[in-house]
């Protein structure tokens, strides 16, 4: 069957490419540290031999910006963010810290779902293939409608080289029916490990609506300080040179210029004579009515990437041939001013004020308006001016003396080289980072102990104890030392009938093997020796089996007198071979002798547990020098005189 709906075909592609991925990155998965460098290299070389052929593809098809422009941002894509990857380790163990004791794994997410925008079509497709890739990931993009076709011939470039470079077959790939629908498949699908979200508002609230992790960006409103020890000329030649960058294109591209009243006239004059066309107050109300048409919260496409001159024409304002941006100077931010907005083309918004604080408090407006988290610029030569503006402004990327736009992906500056910037929580966005390939893997973590934690162990008596209480489904006998144990067995031994002597068989040797490894086995055997002494039958319950005894004639014994009789018979001889837990002082019962009953066992280790039920008995708990009391048992015992110290 052959599908005829778009948006059928779009779900279907995206389908398709996400398997063919998944599997391809299985096998990626693998691959060496030098074999990824290799993949990762051949298509940065070949990104860059078509970055012109992809520049003009770029420009004929969505009409926004310039091929020399589109260039450079091709170059940066291909040949920065290489470079600043190149190093960068991604396969195995990323760092090792053996005083620690930890060793970090890289791990990669597996498909990396990318979205595509029209403004920066080829440079961000390099972009985040590469990062991706390096990563070890797959990446299947969705395109823009708008720039499908130059979207996706970059993704051929990049795929082809991948290939010819040993990557194996789907690693990259690009749907060519695009739809909302499509994309939202690709976001939404279970083999989709991060999703990379370049687009407007609605796209990014998409992309983190899909239950999936995202990497997405916020609309920039970026304000350019020029504080009054600037180098006007060079400040100035900075912002044009930014705002005309690709015709405004970059998000981060400067929307206003603020400076110091001191040096409102000079900025003026810098401005006109670099080319910039100041707007009359009625020609700024016609520009701004052709940047936001009524009720619309985003630019109005139709003026997205063009240049100064076509704006004004669009307009109906006439300009100088050469004019390169068009300037309104404002005194307010908000809707009513709809140029102090982010405008994506040479248009830019004017204000002064009268200090580096007032400067401040109207860049925050114009950051909020629109901008909170993205991109801010500043130029002085104050050192301390720049650190309080920084400082004080809700941007993340904060350029100091040079272009914004340069320098928040990191042309001009030190910063990573990225398509794709983060907002932080300011701008709805989970980072601040310029995103690279170390946002896109996980980091597993192998740690070794590093300080001792407490064990809780059962001795063995006490082990025996609650086993012979489980076995007569009562609640486990009360937690004794051995002697103990054995006084209470000879007192409820002279209350019941004299059991038979044992045979010759039964006891020594099992009873001696039990005590040097007891294990379940033995007990059972001995508990049921033991019940056969009393003359209980095998398998009694609650009510006496015909032909027994009647309780009249022949009580029955309870529970713990045969949980009693059992630990003894099973200990025999040896009670010292195992540890006593806690000594307690026994309801009433014989010392065998006066040196005993004066000179009480310690014990060895005494937990809440132990002080709980020596509470409710009523009994005490005797403790020496060497005794190990936790702080919650001697906390607990602290109000009801249970620890009494023996010497």
């Amino acid at each position: 069957m052959t599908l005829r709906d778009r948006d059928l075909l779009s779900v279907q592609e995206a389908r398709e490419l996400v398997a063919r991925a998944a599997a391809a990155q299985k096998i990626f998965a693998a691959f060496s540290q030098e074999q990824v460098d290799a993949i990762v290299a051949a298509c940065a070389e070949a990104a860059s031999a078509a970055s012109e052929q992809l520049a003009r593809l770029a420009v004929e098809e969505t009409g926004f910006g310039n091929v020399p422009d589109k260039i450079i941002k091709n170059h940066l894509a291909a040949v920065e963010v290489h470079n600043a990857i190149r190093g960068m380790k991604t396969v195995g163990v990323l760092r090792e810290d053996r005083e620690k004791g930890l060793v970090e794994v890289a791990t990669p997410v597996g498909v990396v779902g990318a979205v595509i925008p029209c403004t920066n079509p080829t440079s961000t497709t390099i972009y985040k293939t590469l990062i991706s890739i390096k990563a070890r990931n797959a990446v299947v993009l969705s395109p823009h409608p708008s720039a499908a076709r130059c979207i996706c011939e970059t993704a051929a470039v990049l795929s082809r080289a991948a290939l010819k470079a040993g990557a194996p077959e789907g690693l990259i790939g690009c749907m060519a029916h695009t739809t909302m629908q499509g994309t939202q498949e690709l976001m939404r699908h279970r083999e989709v490990g991060v999703i990379l979200a370049t687009g407007g508002t609605g796209l990014v609230r998409a992309a983190y609506s899909s239950g999936k992790p995202s990497y997405g960006v916020g609309p920039g409103n970026v304000p350019a300080y020029i504080e009054r020890t600037a180098n006007v000329r060079k400040a100035v030649a900075d912002i044009l040179a930014g705002k005309t960058f690709d015709y405004g294109t970059i998000c981060s591209s400067e929307q206003a210029i603020v400076c110091d009243d001191h040096i409102r006239d000079l900025v003026l004059e810098e401005c006109r004579r670099q080319g910039a066309y100041f707007l009359s107050a009625e020609e700024a109300e016609k520009v701004g009515a052709l940047v936001y048409r009524p009720g619309a919260t985003a630019p109005n496409p139709q003026i997205v990437g063009k240049p100064a001159t076509m704006l004004a024409e669009m307009a109906g304002i006439k300009v100088p041939a050469q004019t390169r941006v068009l300037i309104a100077r404002l005194t307010a931010v908000g809707r009513e001013y709809p140029l102090s907005a982010e405008k994506l083309s040479p248009i830019l918004a004017f204000y002064s004020v009268a200090n580096t604080s007032a400067a401040i408090e109207l860049c925050n407006k114009l950051l909020r308006f629109g901008g909170a988290g993205h991109t801010a610029a500043v130029h002085t030569a104050n050192e301390n001016v720049a650190r309080e503006f920084g400082a004080g402004v809700p941007a993340f990327r904060v350029c100091v003396n040079t272009s914004a736009v340069h320098g928040s992906i990191g042309y001009s500056t030190n910063l990573f080289p990225a398509m794709t910037l983060g907002c932080g929580a300011l701008g709805g966005n989970i980072t601040s980072d310029n995103i690279g390939p170390h946002h896109l893997m996980n980091i597993k973590r192998i740690a070794w102990e590093s300080r001792a934690i407490e064990h809780r162990t059962i001795p063995a008596d006490r082990r025996l104890l609650a086993e012979s209480g489980a076995s007569t489904g009562q609640s486990p006998a009360p937690v004794q030392t051995v002697a103990a144990a054995a006084a209470a067995t000879a007192s409820a031994a002279a209350a019941a009938p004299a059991p038979p002597a044992p045979s010759a068989q039964s006891a020594p040797a099992v009873v001696a093997s039990a005590i040097a490894a007891p294990d379940r086995a033995t007990i059972s055997k001995i508990v049921e020796r033991v019940m056969g002494q009393f003359g209980i039958p095998r398998g009694a319950g609650s009510a006496p089996a015909v032909g027994n005894p009647s309780p009249s004639a022949n009580p029955m014994p309870s529970p713990k007198d045969v949980a009693s009789a059992a630990v003894t018979a099973l200990l025999g001889s040896r009670p010292a071979a195992a540890p006593a837990a806690c000594a307690t002082a026994p309801a009433p019962a014989k010392a065998s002798s006066p040196a005993a009953a004066a000179h009480p066992k310690a014990a060895e280790f005494v937990s809440e547990t132990d002080v709980r039920n020596a509470i409710r008995r009523g009994e005490k708990i005797f403790t020496g020098p060497k005794t190990i009391v936790t702080p919650s048992a001697r906390d607990l015992a602290s109000g009801h005189e249970v620890l009494v110290e023996t010497k």
